[in-house]
């Protein structure tokens, strides 16, 4: 039984591939278009079918669009009409297939949902061959189609995979259809929801307004709020204390400001940042810890659940989820890798699984969030040889690369599959030492961003709680730690502002290769932990192929390539990229 998972809707495209309850393939199509977050103009807008994200599952499956079972997608246009109008067989709604003008689409237009069960029989033409083989002579008859409310879609990301038997669930994002906050049971394989709020009120929208304010991209760049909020103080919090009020039963309401009103002109982008902006992010920030603090305190007595799954947009704000963590009333916290919009796609397809198949109990953990494309060492050496790229064959990669690590090289790091949601975790990753202060700052350099963006450490799981206070497993760098004092002066690069770092936790059955890596260069340094940022520059998506991986290394100021098992280098004499002296290898003894 195939199902296959779409999200097309607001940003982060996205496919997944289920048969019988297991997940076989998920991928944002942005790493194949290479347009991040999928954000095209209008009349494109954001609602384009990933059709090479479909492709790419339907290649992992092993199967063609007509063998899939069933097709659903992650938003009900329904709920954007009231009982009445949906009961009309006359009215014309903007998602049917009718109403669809491929040629002058108006930008509510894009949302004709309807028409995109048609869309690669009658598109097919226009894709690319390798595509056609997968999708021509598809048609709808070929499954069944099914609209799976956005919220559903998000919370039965978070519980379904999860690895709990039971848990509450809570949902946090810019919005749905209608809900913008919303409240779950899960057991076993059902979800029963225990309320919600609805728009207006939203604290993904309220964070999303004072990212724009910043003089940020609007619904992209709030992970960058929440680097800055380190640097400021609470100075506004009753400001956004007016604007957030808290209700009973789970409720709030936002007092909608004119933000400009109250703290003054908006930034420019590319103006300097100030104190003034620091102290606005600082205070956003406190308000919304204090708020879903809150939230999940009442959660948690309405549920009397142990655990907590989370997903939405607002859950990929690591500090939040810390203050949850260690501030909360649950006894363990899992969030959704892919807790954006792209995953989805995932729990559209769990959630529609397990009802087709009548299944009652919980099959499926995911417990690695490695399920994007990957590339062998035959493909990459077969590119590297077409492209005439000199390279060398590593006898023991983790053993070399680490050495060069030491060496305080920056490595560009390419293997195996790659991640399904926004964090490189050890298979698209930029890798250095943590040793130097200065590393920080050169791999800002490196990827052309802010100077403020803190970089984050991977750790041996075993090791974790000795250089990062009360780290527990934390695979998908989901969690701030505070870094251990005593171990601070020795990992300098990865210790933000305030003292925290977003770390990402390996045990060896996740992934072997990158495990390996870290003990090798525990053994030559004494330090389990590494420096791990996506491999990608600003403003462009995490390579997926080896060309993409190729094109960012010549195009940026970094050392080394290693892709499988090979190793492209630049030369430059006696000196880095930088223009220093190569610095000797530091050791933890040296």
């Amino acid at each position: 039984m195939y199902t296959l998972g779409i999200n097309a809707v607001f940003h982060d495209s996205a496919a997944c591939i289920v048969k019988d309850g297991q997940l076989l393939a998920a991928v944002e199509d942005e790493r194949f278009t290479r347009i991040k977050h999928g954000k095209r103009p209008i009349p494109f807008s954001t609602y384009e079918l990933p059709f090479h994200a479909i492709d790419y599952c339907l290649h992992v499956a092993g199967i063609h669009l007509k063998d899939v079972d069933q097709v659903v997608y992650s938003f009900d246009p329904y709920l954007l009409i009231d009982e009445k109008q949906a009961a009309n067989p006359d009215i014309s709604i903007p998602f049917h297939l009718k109403d669809w003008n491929p040629v002058d689409p108006q930008p509510w237009e894009g949302l004709f949902l309807s028409s995109i069960i048609n869309a690669p029989a009658q598109l097919v033409d226009g894709y690319p061959h390798h595509l056609q083989k997968r999708f021509k002579e598809a048609n709808q008859a070929d499954w069944e189609w099914h609209f799976i409310e956005h919220h559903l879609s998000h919370a039965a990301s978070a519980y379904l995979p999860a690895p709990f038997r039971d848990a509450a669930v809570m949902v946090l994002d810019g919005r749905g259809e209608v809900a913008t906050t919303s409240y779950h049971v899960g057991q076993q394989q059902s979800l029963t929801r225990i309320g919600q709020v609805d728009l207006p009120h939203s604290l993904g929208l309220l964070y999303e307004e004072v990212t724009s304010y910043l003089g940020f991209l609007r619904s992209s760049d709030e992970y960058k709020v929440m680097a800055l909020a380190s640097y400021g103080k609470p100075t506004y919090i009753k400001d956004f204390r007016d604007m957030v009020w808290l209700g009973e039963q789970g409720q709030y309401h936002i007092q909608q400001t004119q933000l400009e009103a109250r703290f003054g002109p908006a930034r420019l982008r590319h103006a300097p940042l100030t104190n003034h902006h620091f102290d606005i992010a600082r205070s956003l920030q406190y308000v919304l810890e204090e708020t879903v603090l809150e939230l999940a305190l009442w959660l948690y007595g309405e549920t009397k659940q142990r655990h907590l799954a989370m997903a939405g947009g607002v859950a990929l704000n690591c500090v939040l989820n810390a203050r949850i963590r260690d501030d909360g009333p649950f006894e363990k916290v899992w969030i959704q890798p892919a807790a954006g919009d792209s995953g989805t796609a995932l729990g559209a397809a769990l959630w529609a699984d397990a009802k087709l198949r009548d299944e009652h109990e919980k099959t499926f953990v995911m417990d690695h969030a490695y399920w994007g494309p990957s590339y062998g060492d035959d493909a990459i050496a077969d590119f590297l040889d077409k492209a005439k790229v000199p390279y060398t064959r590593m006898e023991n990669v983790a053993e070399e690369t680490a050495q060069l690590l030491a060496d305080n090289r920056i490595i560009g790091w390419f293997q195996g599959a790659m991640e399904y949601g926004p964090r490189a975790l050890g298979s698209r990753s930029i890798l250095a030492s943590p040793m130097l202060p200065e590393m920080q700052a050169w791999l800002n350099e490196v990827k052309d961003r802010e100077d403020f963006r803190p970089v984050a450490p991977v750790v041996t799981e075993e090791d974790a709680a000795l250089w990062f206070i009360d780290a527990q497993q934390s695979p998908f760098m989901l969690f701030v730690n505070q870094v251990v004092p005593d171990k601070a002066a020795r990992i300098p690069a990865v210790k933000h502002v305030d003292g925290t770092a977003r770390i990402q936790t390996i045990n060896r059955e996740q992934n072997p290769l990158y495990y390996d890596l870290l003990k090798a260069f525990e053994r030559i340094t004494g330090i389990p932990v590494l420096i791990n940022t996506s491999f990608n520059t600003v403003g462009r998506p995490i390579v997926c192929s080896p060309r993409d991986a190729l094109e960012c290394f010549w195009t940026s100021p970094f050392d080394v390539l290693v892709m499988g098992s090979f190793l492209i280098a630049k030369q430059y004499g006696d000196k880095d990229i930088r223009g220093h002296s190569h610095v000797q290898a530091a050791t933890a003894f040296g």
